[in-house]
């Protein structure tokens, strides 16, 4: 009488009957591979929503100078308005699902934001409220647009001058009665001037830099 065959599967050339001890430490090994991919999912999960929740707090200038995605601009902004707890609670949660969307570099570059922030070097400090200043009267003034190509020839003067014809138009855009509208285009200005004050104006800023700590010294 022929012996019935066992049943089971093979494994790098070796034959695993199902209920044998391999068996059963072979399937613990693959679970525990499971477990632990969903425990490290989770926690990345975790922490993006935690560095999403950090941005709500990062400074306009350093905000706005970061390369992010509008759907997420305007989520974090949105969560700022929310009171409600349970309201904020699953805005949070779309915010960390946005951010789960971006790549490594920008997120090194919100690192690196909020990391500045909590830092706060006097010099990055003076350039970040200088190009502050600049974008304001860029997109208020046509005289300061003309002034600023002159004195920051490397600048694309095209390219700033439909920026803030764009930011213009989206302030105008705006529902009455409430706060002007900062669309991408406002982002942008502040952004390439910015980098154009951080490659040509650092002894400025250093300088800027010295005289407030001298003010707030006197």
């Amino acid at each position: 009488m022929s012996r019935k065959p066992k049943k089971g599967y093979f494994v790098r050339g070796q034959f695993v009957a199902e209920g044998s001890e391999l068996d059963l430490e072979l399937k613990r090994e693959l679970k525990g591979t499971d477990d632990a991919s969903r425990t490290d999912l989770k926690r990345e999960s975790a922490e993006l929503q935690k560095l999403g929740e950090e941005l709500m707090t990062l400074r306009a200038a350093l905000f706005d100078a970061l390369p992010l995605d509008e759907k997420l601009v305007e989520a974090i902004r949105e969560a700022k308005r929310i009171t409600n707890f349970e309201g904020k609670r699953r805005q949070m949660q779309f915010i960390g699902k946005l951010m789960r969307k971006l790549d490594e570099p920008t997120l090194e570059a919100v690192r690196a934001a909020l990391a500045e922030q909590s830092s706060g070097p006097a010099a990055e400090t003076a350039l970040l409220h200088e190009a502050e200043r600049w974008r304001d009267r860029l997109i208020a003034d046509d005289d300061a647009l003309g002034g600023w190509i002159e004195t920051h020839p490397a600048t694309d003067a095209q390219q700033l001058r439909a920026l803030v014809r764009q930011a213009r138009k989206d302030i105008k855009a705006g529902p009455a009665g409430e706060a002007p509208r900062q669309g991408k285009a406002y982002r942008e200005v502040f952004q390439l001037v910015r980098e154009q004050l951080a490659v040509h104006g650092g002894d400025d800023h250093a300088a800027a830099a010295a005289e407030q700590g001298r003010e707030e010294d006197a």
